[in-house]
């Protein structure tokens, strides 16, 4: 793998005292718009005993983001109204009261949405510039690639010779999912998305065996002409239509392993159960719901896996990138839309 260079962010010559920061400004009814968010400048805290101040660099919009914006109890807090969002970030320190954490170093934390943030050293992983481009590690070598290896490795228990459908399989998680299960010796793969062009990219790019649209017709039809002897694993980011036609193509003993359902994250009424459940009862099928920070424990062997993979060339990854903190709102609003293809990134400081 080609690594680019980073590079060299602008010095600053003193501690800024404001800056740009995207709040909450309304939860959403349904579908987020761009009035559910307010752009603003802002003090920028002190640094206190163990914390570092960052220049965000890059960030990350994820699914998992909508229903943080909903004020309901969840895995996480809810966004608070009126506060900066949240979320994956790669910056650099420009002022450090930790003696772990330099000016200039390179981290990963959790307070995205913002020019600059205040992190405790803890909550800030050191990065080594020289390994990998700052956006691979929200993509491919982060959060990200480790749902979709601990997804279809471990919560699935995927084996070499199954058979493997995908669902949001030109997204983030999804298209990382279908490219492990075809490294580890998957019989076929088979993912859905929502447009030709992401229909080609998996099946011309990503060496999935079969794709279509599933805005062409019905998602049962479609898998069954896909994977016409049925499927052993379905990664589920989508719920929904997908889901009840996955029920229905499981073979015996199939796994089913619940990562997101997107169709469902701005229903304004409780959607439908499964109507097709009972097939779990016959079939003898495993649905398991699972959360990234279940896996902690197979962080490291995805990590050498993974950078293995990508030296080696078995797999790719793609970015959408928007640039400018001020853009954010509108970059996670496509996301949720669908109109990244791989990982949807913003370009903070270019």
């Amino acid at each position: 793998m080609t690594v680019p260079s980073i590079p060299s962010i602008p010095s600053i010559p003193s501690i800024p005292s404001k800056g740009t920061e995207v709040r909450l400004a309304a939860r959403p009814e349904g579908w987020p718009t761009l009035e559910n968010f307010s752009v603003v400048r802002a003090e920028v805290p002190a640094v206190g005993a163990g914390q570092v101040l960052v220049r965000n660099l890059v960030m990350s919009v994820d699914p998992y983001m909508r229903g943080r914006m909903n004020n309901m109890r969840s895995y996480v807090p809810p966004f608070a109204l009126g506060k900066a969002l949240e979320g994956d970030a790669i910056g650099e320190v420009i002022a450090s009261r930790s003696p772990g954490l330099a000016v200039g170093d390179l981290v990963l934390h959790r307070l995205g949405w913002r020019e600059f943030a205040v992190v405790g050293a803890a909550g800030a992983v050191k990065l080594d510039r020289g390994h990998a481009p700052p956006g691979a590690y929200l993509g491919v070598l982060g959060m990200t690639g480790h749902t979709a290896y601990a997804g279809l490795l471990h919560a699935a228990r995927f084996c070499a010779g199954d058979v493997v459908f995908v669902s949001g399989a030109a997204g983030a998680v999804g298209s990382l999912a279908g490219q492990v299960a075809r490294v580890r010796g998957a019989a076929k793969v088979v993912g859905s998305a929502g447009s030709a062009e992401k229909v080609a990219w998996l099946t011309e790019e990503l060496g999935f065996d079969a794709a279509f649209n599933y805005k062409d017709g019905p998602v049962l039809e479609q898998l069954a002409k896909a994977a016409p002897e049925g499927i052993d694993v379905y990664f589920d980011n989508v719920g929904g239509e997908h889901l009840d036609a996955a029920l229905v193509m499981a073979r015996m003993g199939a796994r089913i392993v619940l990562c997101g359902a997107i169709s469902q994250y701005n229903d304004t009424v409780p959607a439908a159960g499964p109507r097709n459940l009972l097939q779990a009862i016959g079939k003898g099928i495993t649905l398991r719901g699972f959360l990234v920070g279940q896996y902690d424990g197979v962080k490291d062997q995805f990590l050498t896996d993974m950078s293995g993979w990508l030296t080696e060339g078995r797999i790719t990854h793609r970015e959408t990138v928007v640039r400018g903190l001020e853009n954010a709102p509108a970059a996670f609003i496509d996301m949720m839309r669908g109109a990244n293809i791989g990982k949807m990134l913003v370009n903070i400081a270019d």
